[in-house]
């Protein structure tokens, strides 16, 4: 065979096994997508946003002390998580090539890696066991422990794109290192930083092993951080398993409520991380 034709068929032929094992992959995220929105769209209403839990039985009802809860629960994790991960990113990036950020960069993989059940067990033992309740406090603490890793490791890519130009001229005019890197590195690298925190909250935003063991639930309205709270993933696990149908059409809606809260957190943090890069300095 002709080696122009001979190319040309297995450019095709891998062209079109490309695109087949695209299309294969795509097959069960859109079956997800649509049994959800298909058995979630029917429950929607201004009053599921707004409204609390109602009794087995009773009409109406919907998840907005869950949502809230969920808002709160990753505000106090954001809190706790947000210094400690970009902090320790910017460190691994600046002076990370030590034994000290040898050891950092192994710890932060290490958690990466540990399922989040387990993280939920050790904020069960650290603070649920000693404050003898759950609370939104454990619950955020139990996300915080999540979200740190990915910030780290995340910060570091981002930081270590910036160009060592910048830095050296910086450094050549006499700025001290830590005004370099406060002032130059981390502006620069900022874009980026959000979409690491963004990605950080959509992704503890969906958690809720970690939930059942440190914040419980809660039918209530509730912005105490020392009491149990009710969150979207908790919420959406308690209908799921119960024997009634009307609780199982509010679980599918819960799930579609919190489909589009993760997956408009995830395209935000898309769409900056695509304008960073198409306004990078080449």
């Amino acid at each position: 065979m002709n080696p122009l034709r001979w190319r040309r068929f297995v450019n095709v032929f891998w062209t079109i096994a490309s695109g087949t094992g695209v299309l294969v992959a795509l097959v069960p995220l859109a079956s997800l997508l649509w049994l959800v929105v298909s058995r979630g769209a029917p429950g929607l209403s201004a009053s599921f946003f707004v409204s609390l839990p109602t009794p087995v039985g009773e009409p109406g009802g919907g998840v907005g002390n869950a949502i809230v809860g969920t808002f709160f629960m990753v505000g106090l994790a954001s809190l706790m998580a947000l210094p400690v991960g970009v902090g320790a990113g910017v460190y691994l990036a600046e002076k990370g090539d030590g034994p000290a950020g040898r050891v950092i960069r192994f710890t932060a993989e290490v958690l990466a890696g540990v399922p989040s059940i387990v993280i939920g067990i050790v904020a069960y033992g650290l603070i649920v066991t000693q404050m003898k309740r759950f609370s939104a406090l454990a619950g955020g603490v139990a996300l915080a422990l999540i979200m740190i890793p990915s910030l780290a490791r995340s910060t570091e890519d981002f930081i270590r794109l910036v160009p060592a130009a910048l830095r050296e001229a910086s450094l050549a005019l006499g700025v001290p290192g830590w005004k370099t890197s406060l002032r130059v590195i981390i502006p620069t690298a900022l874009g980026g930083i959000v979409t690491a925190v963004l990605l950080a909250v959509a992704r503890a935003a969906g958690e809720t092993a970690p939930l059942l063991f440190t914040a419980l639930n809660n039918q209530y309205w509730n912005t105490n951080p020392l009491q149990p709270t009710a969150s979207l993933t908790v919420q959406i696990y308690n209908y799921a398993i119960s024997p009634y149908d009307d609780w199982h059409q509010k679980a599918w809606t819960a799930a579609l409520v919190l489909l589009l809260l993760v997956g408009a957190l995830n395209l935000f943090a898309r769409f900056l991380s695509r304008n960073r890069l198409q306004g990078a300095p080449r």
